[in-house]
């Protein structure tokens, strides 16, 4: 009869052995001085558990203990390699497919603190203020120092209509502050299209989906059915990344020819060069791209390429700076291996790793409507305030052009970024126009 500590031992060289012979083109090369310093520390380990397993005050749950192994060591390396149970994996999928239960936020590890990328538009968290870089501290009144990205995930995500609370802290607040969440299905739309006038559309990318491409293009094709395109906002701000092909995509669409993105990584297999190709479909006219701190990972991919192309003026602020590749592996049991493999370059070879992409035009968000005890502003004496002023000529018909352009006014009154964008861009459509009329 074989003690639990033999079978153990038997059981770990077995997994290792798996781990570190080079079985497809995927695993490096592993020199045999490291070998055997994995050996000796897999032995310390498998002498640990099973002692534990023998004395510990109270039984163990050898999978869990060992499922927890597995997430401190993918946590001892970078914010963004995780272990995932399968239930955690089949959350990611279903996330990336299209939709999920929850509030509504991208969370990663920055400076060993649950840190929020980016809160998703349109959800609780978008509702109730969460902004990029808030600092999530407890979860249900549980501490979230030493929980990695996937187990926050898990704890926020539930059941719709069941509640969450959450203690946040942000930089220049004193106290911690604690909001109550009323999770929902999040459907995820990512692609939002409109026309702010008329020829000058609006499109938000809220994250990369598999869709996301098809349902840019269709968005476009729409607006452009309506009117002639004259200029597009790319509305990449609180967008936390998603598929990096998908990002490839998009920036395809405005790009005729020259890199997009490029990766590298410790093997010769994880270094890809992405290009743009040449179809006769891309959209020429001037292009902005508003970003801020919650752009990240495939938002910056995107910003990266059109920046430096200078096929688009950024404005904004400095964005997330996540600048790494994940590669996400199924396991035999349902879960998943989520590991960084490279890093990504902009076309002018720049790692935005932690840096981020610094706008063309920098501009904080500030919105723009007065205190409710502000003081109205005297308003300028214009023609119309004189006395016996001659008439305007008033057309037979606005249209509805006067109500849209009340609507645009407010808008932008409450999104300044925004409303730079929108002046940015009617200056290169008639910059485009007076250029094309001196050929």
């Amino acid at each position: 009869m074989f003690s639990s500590t033999y079978c153990l031992r038997r059981l770990v060289y077995a997994l290792l052995f798996l781990l570190l012979v080079p079985c497809s083109p995927v695993f490096a090369e592993i020199s045999e001085e490291e070998r055997i310093i994995t050996y000796k520390q897999l032995e310390i380990f498998s002498n640990v558990l099973s002692i534990l397993q023998e004395n510990y005050v109270e039984e163990i749950d050898t999978k869990e203990v060992l499922n927890g192994a597995i997430r401190g060591l993918l946590f001892s390396l970078d914010p963004h390699s995780s272990y995932m149970p399968p239930e955690s994996f089949e959350d990611l999928q279903e996330e990336t497919r299209g939709s999920f239960s929850g509030i509504g936020i991208e969370v990663t590890i920055k400076n060993d603190m649950l840190t929020v990328v980016s809160p998703i538009a349109d959800t609780p968290a978008d509702q109730e203020g969460l902004k990029a870089n808030d600092i999530i501290v407890e979860i249900d009144g549980v501490s979230t120092k030493n929980m990695g990205p996937y187990e926050a995930i898990k704890k926020l995500r539930g059941p719709p209509g069941t509640e969450v609370t959450i203690s946040i802290h942000r930089e220049g607040w004193e106290e911690l502050k604690k909001i109550t969440f009323k999770r929902e299905m999040i459907p995820i739309q990512s692609v939002k299209a409109e026309f702010l006038s008329p020829g000058f559309a609006y499109a938000r990318i809220t994250n990369f989906q598999s869709h996301t491409t098809g349902d840019f293009k269709a968005k476009l094709r729409e607006l452009q059915s309506v009117h002639r395109l004259n200029g597009l906002i790319l509305d990449l701000r609180n967008n936390p990344g998603g598929l990096l092909q998908q990002a490839v995509s998009i920036a395809d669409i405005f790009l005729d020819k020259g890199t997009i993105v490029y990766t590298k990584g410790r093997r010769e297999d994880q270094n890809n060069v992405y290009v743009a190709r040449a179809n006769g479909e891309k959209g020429m006219y001037p292009l902005v791209v508003l970003v801020n701190e919650g752009s990240a990972s495939a938002a910056e991919i995107v910003a990266g390429a059109l920046q430096a192309h200078k096929r688009a003026i950024i404005v904004g602020t400095r964005t997330f700076g996540k600048g790494s590749v994940q590669t996400i592996i199924p396991l035999p049991d349902g879960a998943g291996l989520r590991m960084t493999t490279a890093r990504y370059y902009t076309p002018d070879d720049r790692s935005i790793q932690a840096l981020g992409i610094a706008p063309d035009v920098e501009i904080p968000f500030i919105t723009c409507l007065p205190p409710e005890d502000a003081e109205p502003q005297r308003s300028l004496l214009k023609e119309v305030d004189l006395a016996r002023h001659l008439p305007g000529m008033k057309p037979d018909q606005d249209n509805g052009q006067d109500r849209e352009a009340d609507k645009l006014e407010e808008r932008m009154q409450t999104d300044n970024q925004l409303r730079s964008a929108y002046n940015i861009l009617k200056s290169l459509d008639l910059f485009h126009e007076f250029n094309e009329n001196a050929q």
